[in-house]
């Protein structure tokens, strides 16, 4: 069965490896616009060069892509122009995946939500790390008891500050806040489905802007997210932007999660083959390809849905779904309001 999946805005640095895979995937017809791209203050391409870079048709306007008809949309848009993307592709019944985070404000997740169950269809939210190897496993453990109770979660996800390749990660409104949004989700994903979906009770943040301040970003670039789920579960996030400019990786994602019988910790980017070559050191990542397990998993739902039908939810809902992405919106907007108000805030 062919597929027409749509690509809507290159803003997000993940929209090289969607255009990339998706190109490269039999069966599969695509056609992007990134209308925006031109006035863009960004270094790297944006726009019908950027397609071109990457062998992909381009329209010019949001108008002509959705009229394409697409089966299938993935929103890579800055994140608080996911909502009106989102609702156009609900609106000619396409499927979605969404980048992360579904967007910068719960209102509007709550109403990309309705959009998509309205239309009946999928609403995924782009979550690689769910699809690590290592993650897998230790879902596996956690659900067969192998842990006994999980009490605590620590989580670390550190990287470079995405300021250069994409200017729009350090603009508060375009962006939602810095590196305690762009960060502390992907980590609060993993204790979703690790938990089955618990509820977060109350969020203590705190932040600063202690690094990169040669750079003259207002968004924070430091953080600590502290979350009490229903389940009593304490888990403590580690969300900086504290990967030097110069170092050989974009940064690390780790997950230390402890239980009555034992603790557990993974690092699922750290497998590589390290060097240095004239440049200086080199990282080069071995371990699976997750965006790709993730695209996999996207599409497969695709087919086995088929056309969206009003009213009626799709026959596959693949996971994290938009009901996780509101679920870890929620947290990173207690997150702001904490750090706004010095103290710990409730859900």
């Amino acid at each position: 069965m062919s597929l027409k999946v749509a690509i809507a805005s290159f803003a997000h640095t993940h929209a090289s490896s969607y255009a990339s895979l998706l190109s490269m995937l039999p069966g599969i017809e695509v056609l992007s616009s990134d209308p925006d791209g031109a006035a863009a203050p960004d270094a790297g391409p944006r726009g019908a060069s950027f397609a071109a870079d990457h062998g992909i048709a381009y329209v010019d306007s949001y108008d002509e892509l959705f009229a394409w008809g697409p089966d299938a949309v993935v929103v890579t848009a800055e994140n608080a122009l996911h909502r009106p993307l989102v609702e156009r592709a609900a609106a000619v019944g396409a499927h979605v995946l969404c980048e992360k985070p579904l967007a910068t404000e719960v209102a509007d997740g709550e109403a990309m939500l309705a959009a998509c169950a309205a239309a009946g269809t999928i609403l995924m939210v782009a979550y690689p790390v769910r699809f690590a190897p290592s993650y897998g496993r230790l879902k596996a453990s956690v659900e067969a008891g192998r842990l006994g109770d999980v009490f605590a979660v620590l989580g670390t996800n550190n990287g470079k500050i995405p300021y250069a390749a994409r200017q729009w990660f350090t603009d508060a409104k375009l962006a939602g806040g810095g590196a305690l949004v762009d960060h502390t989700v992907h980590c609060a994903d993993l204790i979703d489905g690790l938990t089955g979906g618990a509820e977060a009770t109350r969020v203590h943040a705190a932040a600063n802007h202690v690094l990169h301040q040669d750079k003259d970003v207002a968004v924070e670039t430091g953080g600590l997210v502290t979350i009490t789920y229903d389940n009593g579960l304490l888990a403590t996030i580690d969300c900086s932007w504290s990967m030097p400019d110069n170092g050989p990786t974009w940064g690390g994602v780790t997950l230390q999660v402890t239980g009555t019988n034992g603790s557990v910790e993974i690092a699922p980017f750290q497998e590589h083959v390290g060097g240095t070559d004239a440049s200086g050191e080199v990282y080069l990542g071995v371990g699976g390809d997750l965006d790709g397990a993730m695209l996999g998993e996207f599409l497969s739902a695709v087919r086995a849905s088929g056309p969206a039908v009003a009213g009626q939810p799709p026959a596959v809902v693949p996971q994290p779904d938009g009901a996780v992405g509101l679920r870890t919106l929620r947290i990173v907007d207690a997150a702001r309001r904490s750090v706004a108000a010095g103290q710990p805030v409730d859900l």
